[in-house]
């Protein structure tokens, strides 16, 4: 694959870590998916221009194939932005979700890519220097567009990184992108092979009660240098 790759911090990000739970009246979602945990997925991301706008169609792989490595790598960016009339295509993934649980409003229709097939589920915005740099810069936020409802089981570690500021964000995915032996068995040291910037942590927490996160509307997520993708969650 070359620079058009999408490091993921545009993951759709479906697609949360101290027990925690948004207020407010629960997000209409469709029926919840279960056992996500683990699950291995892919996203082609098809760049559209807009008026003076980049705006990123996530197209994800979860329900419809598990990403099959071969398959994967046989992608072709070229044929794939011809056939969609995309400005530039982007490949995230494979990744592994994190959440037990998940619910979205109203994905999308799915869509042939050479060999697999994808669902639209979600919008990011582009700019133009992750198009120029193949990625996003680790630890800084980005929007995504989308309706959801995500839920970790009590007594099931989570991942959080933690800012400066107090921000927490909970790990929504793991990337094989970089590093491709990473594993969920590996995560729990995750910690000692980040490059955290000053005044970062992360931290992995036990909660004593279900967390559940809502995304109404919109999402803000943010990868480590890994490409390890979290949501931020207050």
């Amino acid at each position: 694959m070359n620079s058009l790759f999408l490091r993921s911090s545009l993951l759709l990000a479906l697609l949360l870590v101290a027990p925690f739970s948004m207020k407010g009246a629960p997000v209409a979602a469709e029926g919840f998916r279960d056992n996500l945990r683990g699950a291995r997925y892919g996203e082609i991301i098809l760049v559209k221009a807009g008026f003076l706008s980049l705006t990123g169609k996530v197209y994800n792989t979860l329900g419809l194939n598990d990403c099959p490595e071969a398959q994967w790598k046989e992608l072709s960016l070229l044929s794939i932005k011809l056939t969609h009339d995309a400005v530039a295509v982007l490949l995230n993934g494979p990744r592994c979700f994190m959440m037990d649980q998940a619910s979205l409003l109203k994905p999308g229709r799915v869509q042939n890519f050479g060999a697999l097939q994808a669902r639209h589920l979600a919008n990011v915005k582009i700019t133009p220097a992750m198009l120029l740099k193949g990625k996003a810069k680790p630890y800084t936020e980005n929007p995504v567009t989308r309706t959801s409802v995500f839920r970790y089981m009590k007594g099931r570690n989570l991942y959080q990184l933690v800012s400066p500021q107090g921000a927490v964000y909970v790990m929504q995915s793991f990337s094989m992108q970089v590093d491709p032996k990473q594993t969920i068995s590996s995560l729990p040291t995750l910690g000692s092979r980040l490059h955290l910037p000053q005044g970062w942590k992360f931290q992995v927490v036990k909660p004593e009660s279900d967390l559940t996160l809502e995304a109404k509307g919109k999402a803000i997520v943010l990868q480590d240098d890994l490409e390890n993708s979290y949501q931020r969650i207050n």
